[in-house]
């Protein structure tokens, strides 16, 4: 077990903590040592991952503790598919090696380098019309409670600890590992193509429908949308060739945005054009390649993120109520709106959980400012019932998302049980949770 003192920060440089100690642990036994030591000294605890959360969600001023040290496969079932990894694990890292299994995780979101503990404790989630989240695919996790205890949790040996922990913010425990429900790996199709705002609000059923995975990105102050429908193929693989990922995902996607992003930043009147040609620069493309290389792109403009999960059937409402907004507002906003979908599930903090979901997520860039263009976009989501992602900039507290999840108050009865000493919390659990 390493221990040093440090300050931490995370990927958008919107959190930052001083910890009184940083540990980073290489076994399940040195969380518990560390969590039983926090507690003889009084010291709350907390877990990060890669820092790609823009809440603080990972944030204390007691012992934080690093995932490095946790990032080996512990076992693969052949038979059943089932995968544990350490909670550290890289996503990336753990694609690749189920990559040389022949094994693949059924669904992912859009980028990998979030920890696997750090992507499902958060309900990181991407987009499909039959698949879910991360969390979605966990069949077993083991943890450390408050009391230094190991345990693991299933769906045969603990099925209400699997339930709320699958998504559970760190508030039961340290997660150590992880155990996934692996399918054979698989090739995707890629097909993106521009299409006009007018043609995807009135295909959007269709279009999430069709197929298994659908997503678009609204260009703000223009008429341009990039759609994106990715779906398994029995073809050939055909990559995308070498240069054209380096101008379309590297040049065009990453440094010219980051480019055309620090312009708008100091030039705003500029941002209306640019998004406009941005929104034709994305020519159409297909391809078919690995699954975990078409569902992620890498991400180096640095930004600051809100996501809302809605009911599937607010999500055409709800979308014509943010355009109007921008017809209303003088804002200028370089970045493209997400849309996405997801199936229900029965994870009791899952953004999905009990209903067909719909996930619309707006950024700005990190060094601007979001409080009223964000504030506008969570008053649309929260008048239709809308779940904040647990990772991303949010204003609401547990009255209002006791309201929205139907097992919050279950949820909080068994952190209750479970950490009746709140070594796990900090003030942005105070705040979702309750103190």
């Amino acid at each position: 077990m390493v221990m040093t003192a440090g300050r931490w920060q995370n990927w958008a440089g919107n959190q930052s903590a001083q910890p009184r100690r940083v540990i980073t642990p290489r076994s399940a036994e040195e969380v518990a040592e560390a969590v039983k030591l926090a507690a003889l000294d009084g010291l709350r605890v907390r877990m990060a991952g890669s820092g790609h959360s823009f809440t603080p969600v990972a944030v204390t001023d007691g012992v934080l503790l690093r995932p490095g040290g946790l990032r080996a496969v512990r076992a693969v079932d052949e038979l059943t598919g089932q995968v544990t990894v350490e909670a550290g694990c890289p996503l990336w890292a753990l694609n690749e090696y189920l990559a040389s299994r022949g094994l693949a995780l059924a669904n992912m979101g859009d980028i990998q380098e979030q920890t696997v503990a750090g992507a499902i404790q958060t309900s990181t989630h991407g987009t499909g019309r039959d698949l879910g989240s991360i969390a979605a695919q966990v069949t077993a996790l083991e943890m450390v409670r408050a009391d230094g205890a190991i345990v693991t949790a299933t769906a045969d040996g603990d099925p209400t600890l699997l339930a709320a922990a699958r998504v559970g913010l760190g508030a039961l425990g340290v997660l150590t590992a992880v155990t996934f429900q692996t399918v054979p790996a698989f090739l995707l199709e890629a097909r993106e193509e521009p299409m006009r705002w007018s043609e995807v609000i009135s295909r959007l059923d269709e279009l999430t429908n069709d197929n298994e995975h659908f997503e678009f990105y609204w260009f703000p102050h223009s008429d341009g949308c990039l759609t994106k429908r990715n779906n398994r193929t029995e073809e050939p693989a055909r990559p995308l060739p070498g240069w054209r990922y380096r101008l379309d995902d590297e040049f065009l996607a990453n440094r010219l945005f980051g480019v055309t992003c620090r312009l708008g930043q100091r030039y705003p009147a500029t941002i209306p054009l640019i998004n406009t040609v941005a929104g034709k620069a994305l020519g159409a493309r297909r391809y078919v390649d690995t699954s975990h290389k078409v569902f992620t792109s890498p991400r180096r403009v640095r930004f600051k993120e809100q996501e809302y999960a809605i009911p599937r059937e607010q999500l055409a409402g709800a979308l014509a109520e943010i355009r109007r907004l921008f017809d209303r507002h003088d804002w200028r906003i370089s970045f493209p709106i997400e849309v996405r979908v997801a199936p229900a599930d029965d994870i009791w903090l899952s953004t999905a959980s009990g209903r067909p979901t719909a996930y619309i997520a707006v950024h700005v860039f990190h060094r601007a400012d979001h409080e009223e263009y964000f504030g506008a976009m969570e008053a649309v989501m929260t008048a239709v019932g809308g779940r904040p992602h647990w990772g991303k900039l949010h204003t609401r507290d547990a009255r209002y998302l006791c309201g929205v999840y139907p097992r919050h108050a279950d949820f909080v009865a068994l952190r209750d049980e479970l950490d009746p000493a709140r070594r796990f919390s900090n003030h942005y659990l105070e705040q979702v949770i309750g103190s």
